[in-house]
């Protein structure tokens, strides 16, 4: 995997690199553009952040006198993870990956040109949700006096509702034995 930093995405999806489309290849049903992922991404984020926090709240409510300076370590951990989870993404690419920020719309996100099963597309999108919010999250419902691993837990699974929006698309719109792929926006998956 070679990755290639594009900087600021210029909102064109056809700037984005992209294959040529596969025969028969179908469009996911999915929001077509970035303001649209935006908002439904952000949304899914502080839905998820509300009821995440609220049991990590409740979990280690008794534990916080005191070490209240373990909130913003964690909120800090969470936003420092930001560039990891895309590299997360990046490193299940074989080959070419394109990193973009969108800071204005609050995304970020890895593309690339080449095809992936249905398997390896779910695995690269929860990838870092699992290592950057899952993982702390469990560790701190277990032990609830690491607050700053619920703290970033919590964070980073919201941070990552678009990757769950595109898991949803490729295991609700895909077939067994299709394959997938980006073109500008936009995936599609076909039958190999």
């Amino acid at each position: 995997m070679k990755l290639h930093y594009m900087g600021k995405y210029d909102l064109d999806p056809a700037s984005l690199p992209h294959g040529e489309h596969m025969p028969g290849a179908t469009p996911f049903k999915e929001v077509k553009d970035t303001k649209q992922m935006s908002l439904l991404a952000n949304g899914l984020c502080l839905v998820l952040i509300v009821l995440l926090g609220a049991g990590a709240a409740v979990r280690c409510w008794s534990y916080l006198p005191g070490a209240q300076w373990q909130l913003p370590v964690g909120c800090a951990a969470s936003l420092l993870a930001l560039f990891p989870h895309e590299l997360l993404h990046a490193v299940c690419f074989k080959e070419d990956a394109y990193l973009y920020t969108n800071w204005a719309q609050g995304l970020l996100f890895v593309v690339g040109p080449e095809t992936m099963s249905k398997g390896r597309f779910i695995f690269m999108s929860l990838l870092p949700n699992l290592v950057f919010g899952l993982v702390p999250y469990v560790v701190g419902m277990i032990w609830p006096r690491l607050i700053f691993c619920l703290a970033m837990g919590t964070l980073c699974i919201g941070m990552g509702a678009g990757d769950y929006y595109n898991v949803f698309n490729a295991a609700t719109q895909m077939p067994r034995g299709a394959r997938t792929y980006l073109y500008q926006f936009n995936s599609w998956w076909y039958m190999p």
